[in-house]
């Protein structure tokens, strides 16, 4: 948890309780992509996210990724993760389509950030790629 703590911490995410949701992107939300959160409420808070994480415990590499595929209307995201680009590249672009292909909506543009890392041994190291959802909301 401690090396997922940190990944948190580098996007600025580390002080909130993520609840994690699938994959599907309202019709109203907008897309804005960024190497860190600002600010987006206050520690404690609940934050809604669709998230791509590896954990991995050697000198290798862990990648993580999330596509997405919009247009005039909802949209989707699809999550990947691996030890290659190329594989989490190409997991995303089967799931966009296969997504695509269950529904009838416009999902005309579609953009894909992938993260990796590279480990030590006996270390622990995580990457994240997460999408956040709004601002945080007090658990009550």
């Amino acid at each position: 948890m401690g090396s997922y703590d940190t990944a948190l911490a580098d996007a600025n995410l580390h002080n909130y309780n993520l609840i994690h949701i699938s994959s599907v992107i309202p019709a109203e939300a907008s897309i804005e992509m960024c190497e860190t959160a600002p600010q987006l409420g206050s520690a404690g808070d609940t934050l809604t996210v669709v998230q791509a994480r590896k954990t991995i415990r050697t000198d290798s590499t862990a990648v993580a990724g999330l596509g997405w595929a919009t247009g005039d209307g909802p949209g989707i995201f699809y999550e990947a993760t691996g030890t290659t680009t190329a594989d989490v590249r190409d997991d995303i672009e089967t799931g966009l389509t296969t997504g695509k292909t269950l529904r009838s909506w416009d999902l005309s543009s579609k953009e894909t950030l992938i993260e990796k890392a590279t480990g030590a041994a006996q270390q622990f190291t995580t990457v994240v790629v997460i999408a956040a959802y709004g601002t945080g909301n007090p658990i009550s």
